[in-house]
């Protein structure tokens, strides 16, 4: 079984930072696609950003600029540096991926998410 599991959260005054992080562990074949998605109360669960094995990353175009998504494959973990923090960043932060269990069965998996509030 494998589960994400995300940590940084907190509070944050306008214009701070913060870093997320998320560790995928249990039976792993390899990690492809992992990503951060969020959503704010009355909202629909946004992408944010992502990244593959590979390195290619994309963001969401509020984020671009302040946000930057990294991973670090050894550790199959990702990570979220948030800068210039707003508050409508604010919202529960979910951690994505894709995680194959061989060359051809890959299944996503969702982390639990880590609050974000960014004070005004």
């Amino acid at each position: 079984q494998v589960q994400l599991v995300e940590s940084g959260g907190g509070l944050v005054q306008a214009g701070g930072s913060l870093r997320l992080s998320c560790a995928a562990s249990g039976s792993i074949f390899s990690v492809n696609r992992m990503g951060w998605y969020r959503q704010a109360p009355g909202k629909q669960r946004e992408l944010v950003a992502v990244a593959t094995s590979g390195g290619n990353t994309n963001y969401a175009d509020s984020m671009k600029g302040r946000f930057t998504i990294s991973r670090d494959n050894a550790k199959n973990t990702v990570y979220l540096q948030m800068n210039s923090l707003k508050p409508e960043d604010t919202a529960v932060y979910f951690c994505n991926a894709y995680i194959s269990h061989n060359s051809d069965d890959t299944r996503i998996y969702w982390g639990q998410g880590t609050q974000v509030t960014v004070a005004s």
